[in-house]
Formats: structure tokens, C-alpha cells, sequence
């Protein structure tokens, strides 16, 4: 079964990624989750969190690195990262399709309204309007909103109910946590068996849910106006966005749907890389998930994303701005002052230097060891690749002449090196 979509999605089950099948060949050597790693330390960080809106700054996010896995409304989050300066990688996992000329829709569209029936599902704004508008356009509007005139319409979450209204019908009721699952549960509960259920279902048949309808219920009638399909694999993005993360080059990775999160996983396994990018995303790079069904399988990997208690792209925006910014910046006092490192950028008294990767992934090993020394082996272990001394060496005088403070990186001899603290 595909995953749902906090946003609006659904894999497609033709063409697309399963998430079962994603999950189902995961390593189960793979450690337990690090609870000390820096996106958990938050209290309750695997359970939504209530943001009050941070006053925000254009330089906000300075010196982070974003990844965007998502496709429709993905400029929403590019857009409010980059004002706050953050960098942002957008790497879209799937993209919507919508069926070719439109024909099953309608054929589909066509049954709902002959069979008028007694309860409409509809599960998402997008997918409302897009049904509407194509039925309007084939000359069948008219037909539709009529049919459904007296029909129960039951709607998953705000947006579906916007959809349903900007179509000039009502709605009944909404489901208890804006999920398919609890929008069926609903219906199970509060209508009789033996009725004709009609579904907008937000990219592909979610069979378990339908199954559940269809074991009380007489006739489920279910329409997709659009669904999801993994990206071409002519397209690089969600390679290089793997590599990223597993490099740490990422200090935050945003997911707004779970059949997105499932494709990376797939990418990763296929490129032989999932348990580099389960490490990653427990660890230093922060999962950031729109709301609890994206959630869901990240933490079925043992990722603990953060989250906003409203399930909506501003209140994930504010979250990740807020939660950078609070637990993103490690700080270490020294004798030449106080260092922050920012993501990739390293502040030291007033002055702000960009680091380049490598000497990015030594100056990162050295503020953690908060003063303490660092071996040459383990620098070189901090560097991504199969990294040598000689690599290392080249990364630690490039590190020291980017900062430009003599003494601030000083050598142990035969130990390795230290912040000067």
C-alpha cells in the first residue's frame, strides 16, 4: 500500500515507488536511533511541536543548507528559505502526472455521477479542484455538482473542505486527524452499511482503506485526478541530494509527503547507500516532516523528524527556521574568543567565513571535541570519501588559512589537533 500525504499525495501504485517495498528491504543490522543526536535533544521531538511564529530575519538562516524533496509548491519552501539565506538544494523525489488526456478521470467521473452516491470522501484541495476542473472542461461540470447535490460529503482536513466549497457545495464533517485512515474510520462509525461510497483518493488507491469501505458498504466508486511517479532517472537531483546527505553537506532535509520519503529511501538502496542515509538523517542532518503521516516512515526507520503540530507549509516553514537557529548553531568558547559554527559557515567574534566542505567536516570535528584533542586518524575519518592523510593535511591548511586567526587551530605533537580553548 502506498503511503498518504499530509500535504495532498499518494504514490502512484503504476510507474511509482512502493513505500511498503522501500521499507520492507531495509537492514535490520541498522543501529537504534542516537537519542543524543541534535534533532532529538528537543523536548518531544518525535511528537508534534507547538512553534509561536520567530520574528524573522533576512539573515535568518545564514550559512544553512536545505534540501527540498517535494514537488508541487516546492518555490513555497525554496522561496522562504532563501530569503533568510539559506542555501537550498531541491532535489524532487516523485512528481504529480495527471492521466493522459484525461480520459480515465472522466470515465470515472462518469460513473460517479450516474451512480449518485450516498457518501463523498474527499481527501484533498488539489485534488477537488483538478477533478472539477476537468470535468467542467469535457462539459460534465454541471452534471457533477448536480449529482452530488444530496450527497454526504465527508472531507480529510481544511483544504479538501476549501476545495469542496469553491466547487458551491457543502460539506458534513471533517476526519479527526486530517488522515484517510481516520476519514474512513468516520464513516464506519457514524453511517449505516450498504451505501454507495464515492473517494477522491490523492494520487492512487490506498487498497487498504478501500478494502475497509468496501467489506461494509455496498459499491466504492473512487476517482484520481492526478497521482504520483517517481522522477525520471535521467535526472540527477535526488542522486546528488543522497550524496549530500550522507556527507552531511545538508544541515536539514524537508519532506512534505510519505510517498517522498519512501523514493529517497529507494534511491538510496538502489545507489547502495540506505544505511549511510538512515545514519545521516538520525544524526547530524534534521528530518523535517510536515506532519505525522509524513512522519511515519522516518521514524518506522528509526529517524526522529521534527514536526509541527499544524500540518500545514508556514507552520513547517517557521519550525525549521526556529528549530536551525535554536539547535543548529554549536558554539565554543576559545582564546581568541567565541567560534560559531552555523551550518557551513564559521563566526568567530563578528567575523563570518564560508568553509568548504572539507574543511567544513574538520572545523565540525574540532568544535565537538570542545577543546579537546583530535587525532589525525579521526580527521581523516571525518572527511567524506576514501580520504587519506595527505587529504586530511590539504583540508587542515585550507581550514586554517579560511579563518584566518593564527593559533586558533592548534597542533598537539605526535597527538593530532585542538581549538585553542
Amino acid at each position: 500500500m502506498a503511503g498518504a500525504n499530509d500535504e495532498g499525495g499518494m504514490v502512484s501504485g503504476t510507474g511509482g515507488v512502493s513505500g511498503g517495498e522501500a521499507l520492507a528491504s531495509a537492514s535490520p543490522d541498522l543501529p537504534a536511533p542516537d537519542l543524543h543526536a541534535h534533532h532529538v535533544r528537543m523536548p518531544g521531538a518525535t511528537e508534534p511541536i507547538e512553534v509561536a511564529a520567530p520574528f524573522l530575519q533576512p539573515n535568518q538562516l545564514e550559512g544553512f543548507r536545505i534540501g527540498v524533496t517535494s514537488d508541487r509548491r516546492s518555490s513555497d519552501l525554496i522561496d522562504a528559505f532563501e530569503r533568510r539565506g539559506a542555501r537550498v538544494v531541491h532535489a524532487p523525489t516523485l512528481r504529480i502526472a495527471h492521466s493522459q488526456q484525461d480520459g480515465p478521470l472522466l470515465e470515472d467521473t462518469r460513473l460517479m455521477i450516474a451512480a449518485r452516491p450516498d457518501v463523498l470522501l474527499a481527501t484533498t484541495g488539489y485534488g477537488v479542484r483538478r477533478w472539477f476542473e476537468v470535468a467542467e472542461a469535457d462539459g460534465i461540470g454541471s452534471a457533477l455538482t448536480d449529482a452530488l447535490a444530496e450527497t454526504t460529503i465527508l472531507v480529510r482536513g481544511p483544504k479538501a473542505r476549501g476545495g469542496i466549497r469553491a466547487t458551491g457545495l457543502n460539506d458534513s464533517g471533517m476526519s479527526d486527524s486530517e488522515t484517510t485512515a481516520s476519514l474512513v474510520d468516520k464513516v464506519l462509525a457514524e453511517y449505516p452499511p450498504g451505501l454507495v461510497i464515492g473517494i477522491q483518493v490523492h494520487g492512487a488507491t490506498d487498497e487498504v482503506q478501500l478494502d475497509r469501505l468496501r467489506a461494509v458498504h455496498e459499491r466504492v466508486l473512487v476517482v484520481a485526478p492526478y497521482r504520483w511517479i517517481a522522477m525520471d532517472d535521467t535526472d540527477e537531483r535526488v542522486y546528488k541530494l543522497v550524496e549530500a546527505i550522507c556527507a552531511r553537506q545538508l544541515d536539514c532535509v524537508t519532506f512534505t509527503s510519505a510517498p517522498a520519503v519512501h523514493a529517497l529511501f529507494t534511491a538510496a538502496e538502489g545507489m547502495e547507500m540506505y544505511p549511510e542515509l538512515i545514519a545521516a538523517l538520525r544524526s547530524e542532518v534534521c528530518a523535517a516532516a510536515v506532519g505525522p503521516v509524513t512522519s511515519a516512515p522516518l521514524m518506522a526507520a528509526g529517524i526522529a523528524p521534527i514536526q509541527p503540530t499544524r500540518f500545514r507549509m508556514g507552520a513547517l516553514i517557521r519550525l525549521v527556521c526556529e528549530h536551525l537557529e535554536q539547535n543548529m548553531i554549536e558554539r565554543v568558547e576559545t582564546q581568541n574568543g567565541l567560534v560559531q559554527l552555523r551550518g557551513s559557515i564559521v563566526q568567530v567574534g563578528e567575523e563570518r567565513v564560508q568553509l568548504p566542505p572539507t574543511a567544513l567536516a574538520i572545523m565540525r570535528a574540532l568544535m565537538r571535541a570542545r577543546g579537546a584533542v583530535v587525532s589525525r586518524e579521526d580527521l581523516t575519518l571525518a572527511l567524506a570519501g576514501d580520504s587519506d592523510d595527505h587529504a586530511m593535511e590539504v583540508s587542515l591548511s585550507r581550514l586554517r588559512q579560511t579563518l584566518g586567526v593564527p593559533g586558533l587551530v592548534a597542533t598537539v605533537v605526535k597527538r593530532g589537533y585542538r581549538l585553542n580553548v
